[in-house]
């Protein structure tokens, strides 16, 4: 005869009930790893809300080489140098168009004993001595070839190469060190979420071997591509399509990129107030940071560099201040 019609509905409704929590217990376990390593703990933060030396207006870049740490001060459109544990040394620029002038410095890159600052508002990048002193410019306003509409963050291949994020164009343009356009990644003043696409990329950086990594910064991903261009890998949330979340290995906005002593990539993720690391195939490694103001917490982390040591250094933008991390053992 058969349940009677009440109890077969309910024994289809357990069963149903059942089936989706096999289903989100399955997906929790697919796309939100748990961690691999030990975390990091605070070591120290320097810096307040100012003009003055030691001062920041929203630091948007940094960059450690040497044991000296760069940064981009953006709003006083300076860049500022220190020791590792935060002693001022020196800072140089300011606001303008011509050369060894700023605005709105973003990503800092070092190589090769110069430091390459994308300029946010004067659609270009600016090269420099470490001493502070100016010594090119490469690129200008516009969506051509070889032109910049806010490019947010650069990497330097091994034969000297410039790997641009481009900001408002959505796309990642190669150059020659001269500036010579050579190719890009993703259609000009058109986002995407499809593998190649990006929305509003704000940072590069290049592998032990190579490889190009973008932190696509509104798609909440980071996307992998080799050295002849073709696309490797994506990650970040289901299927790295755009979803953001607070789960291990998904972002809100990924806005800096940096490679560590062991290969380890750190992203900074901007809106979940921490620092992701990741292996370079992507695996989820360990995370640190929560929002706050004391201590130990961050608002809104947009920068992030590594040391030799282990360090990570991280420009604290709405705290106006950098915070220095050391590994756990």
């Amino acid at each position: 005869m058969g349940l009677p019609r009440t109890r077969r509905f309910w024994s289809i409704a357990g069963w149903t009930v059942a089936a989706i929590l096999i289903l989100m217990i399955v997906g929790w376990f697919a796309f939100v790893p748990l961690a691999k390593e030990p975390g990091y703990r605070f070591a120290m933060a320097w810096g307040s809300k100012g003009e003055g030396p030691g001062q920041f207006e929203d630091p948007t870049g940094i960059a450690v080489a040497n044991g000296k740490v760069f940064v981009a001060d953006s709003r006083n459109n300076r860049i500022q140098v220190f020791t590792e544990n935060g002693r001022f040394l020196r800072m140089f620029g300011k606001s303008g168009k011509a050369l060894g002038e700023l605005g709105r410095p973003m990503n800092l890159t070092i190589h090769d004993g110069e430091l390459y600052v994308p300029e946010y508002f004067n659609d270009r990048i600016q090269v420099f001595g470490l001493d502070g002193m100016a010594r090119r410019v490469i690129g200008r306003s516009g969506a051509g070839p070889g032109q910049f509409n806010a490019p947010g963050g650069v990497a330097v291949a091994a034969n000297g190469d410039l790997l641009v994020a481009d900001f408002y164009s959505h796309r990642i343009q190669e150059l020659r060190s001269d500036g010579t356009f050579i190719r890009q990644w993703g259609t000009t003043g058109r986002k995407g979420h499809f593998a190649g696409n990006f929305i509003y990329p704000t940072d590069t950086a290049i592998a032990r071997n190579g490889d190009l990594y973008v932190a696509d910064a509104y798609a909440n991903r980071v996307q992998v591509f080799d050295r002849s261009g073709k696309f490797r890998m994506k990650w970040g949330g289901p299927f790295a399509i755009g979803v953001p979340g607070g789960f291990n290995g998904w972002f809100r906005v990924a806005t800096s990129l940096a490679f560590g002593p062991k290969g380890d990539l750190f992203v900074a993720d901007f809106y979940n107030n921490r620092i992701q690391k990741f292996s370079a195939d992507g695996t989820f490694l360990t995370s640190f940071g929560r929002k706050g103001s004391g201590p130990g917490t961050f608002n809104h982390p947009i920068a992030v560099a590594a040391a030799g040591d282990g360090s990570v250094f991280v420009a604290d933008f709405a705290n106006d201040r950098i915070e220095r991390w050391r590994p756990e053992h």
